[in-house]
C-alpha cells in the first residue's frame, strides 16, 4: 500500500491518498480542498481513484470531497452520521473561513464502529472515536500496521474538543480504548504534522501518555 501525502487548505491539513500496488486503486482521504493538488498527485502515480473516505465532518477535512467525488464518479463514505450537522454547514463555513465554496452532501455510507472500507486489494477497519466530533472515525490497516487518525490524536498533542459538540473526555477514552489496543507498533497518519507511533505517544504524549490520569 503506498501513502501519499498532500497538505491541503490553509490550515495544512493532511489528505491521503492511498493506492493498492496491486491494483492501483485508491481512496482519497480527507479532501479538505485544493483538488487540483490532489488530482494532479493521483495522475502523477497513475492510480484510479475509487472512493472518498472521510474521517469526520470538518471543513479542512471533508470540505473538497463533493467535488471530487464528483469529478470521479465515485462514493464519499464516512464519517459517522454523528457529524451530519458539520457537514450540512459546510457552505457557511467556507464563507466565515474564507475557503472555496463547498457544498453539503450526504455520504452514500455512513460509518460504523466495524464496518470495513476496501479499495483495490486492500481493506481498512473503521473505529468509531468521537470526542473531537462526535461522528469521528479512524481506519486502520491491520496488514500494513497503519492508521489515518484524522484529528484524533497529533504527534506530542491530541484533537481540540473546545468545537460543537466536542468532549475532551470522550476524545481521551477513544484514544486509550479504541487506539492503543491496536498496538504500539502502528503508525498513525495525523489530520496535521508528522506522523507517528502509538507506542511513541504512549511514551511521550503530554496529554495521554501512560500514567498520565484522565
Amino acid at each position: 500500500m503506498k501513502v501519499i501525502l498532500v497538505p491541503v487548505t490553509p490550515f495544512q491539513q493532511n489528505c491521503s491518498i492511498v493506492i493498492c500496488e496491486a491494483t492501483q486503486r485508491a481512496a482519497v482521504v480527507d479532501p479538505g480542498g485544493d483538488i487540483e493538488r490532489i488530482i494532479a498527485e493521483v495522475e502523477r502515480n497513475g492510480a484510479t481513484v475509487e472512493k472518498i473516505l472521510l474521517t469526520h465532518g470538518h471543513l479542512d477535512h471533508c470540505g473538497g470531497a463533493k467535488a471530487l467525488a464528483d469529478h470521479y464518479a465515485v462514493p464519499i463514505e464516512g464519517p459517522h452520521k454523528e457529524d451530519a450537522f458539520w457537514i450540512d454547514q459546510l457552505p457557511a463555513q467556507t464563507q466565515r473561513f474564507g475557503f472555496s465554496n463547498a457544498e453539503a452532501f450526504t455520504p452514500e455510507r455512513w460509518l460504523e464502529d466495524g464496518d470495513t472500507v476496501r479499495f483495490g486489494d486492500e481493506s481498512m477497519e473503521v473505529y468509531f472515536c468521537p470526542g473531537h466530533t462526535p461522528g469521528h472515525v479512524v481506519f486502520f490497516s491491520r496488514a500494513h500496521r497503519l492508521a489515518f487518525v484524522g484529528d484524533v490524536l497529533f504527534a506530542g498533542s491530541i484533537g481540540r474538543t473546545d468545537f460543537p459538540r466536542g468532549n475532551h473526555a470522550q476524545l481521551i477514552q477513544s484514544i486509550r480504548e479504541k487506539l492503543w489496543p491496536l498496538g504500539d507498533d502502528v503508525t498513525f497518519v495525523p489530520g496535521h504534522g508528522p506522523a507517528s507511533t502509538f507506542g511513541e505517544e504512549r511514551r511521550t504524549n503530554p496529554f495521554v501518555r501512560d500514567g498520565v490520569a484522565a
